[in-house]
């Protein structure tokens, strides 16, 4: 990633992030769908820790576990630690 800055570089893999744990979850969806093996709710929140955005999106895109609880709460509650998590990130970065 020659000539691009830390926050470049941040940004590329925070948009990486959210596409694949978007992804994640648009391939659990097709599962369900289909009564194939499915992604662990466990996996899903982990994963939403990381692709906040990502996740929270496709939960509302394609009305994914919308109904759900406790993982609508607690999906909730991991896109709300991964928003805390890219502003601390943020606001270390500018120190």
């Amino acid at each position: 990633m020659d000539g691009l800055t830390r926050v470049d570089q941040a940004l590329i893999v925070l948009a990486v992030l959210q596409a694949a744990v978007f992804c994640l979850f648009w391939f659990d969806k097709i599962q369900a769908r289909n009564g194939d093996w499915r992604v662990r709710e466990r996996t899903l929140l982990l994963a939403a820790l990381f692709g906040g955005i990502g996740a929270w999106l496709a939960q509302h895109l394609l009305r994914h576990k919308t109904r759900k609880e406790p993982f609508r709460t607690l999906l909730g509650a991991a896109v709300a630690v991964h928003l805390i998590l890219v502003a601390a990130g943020v606001w270390w970065g500018l120190k």
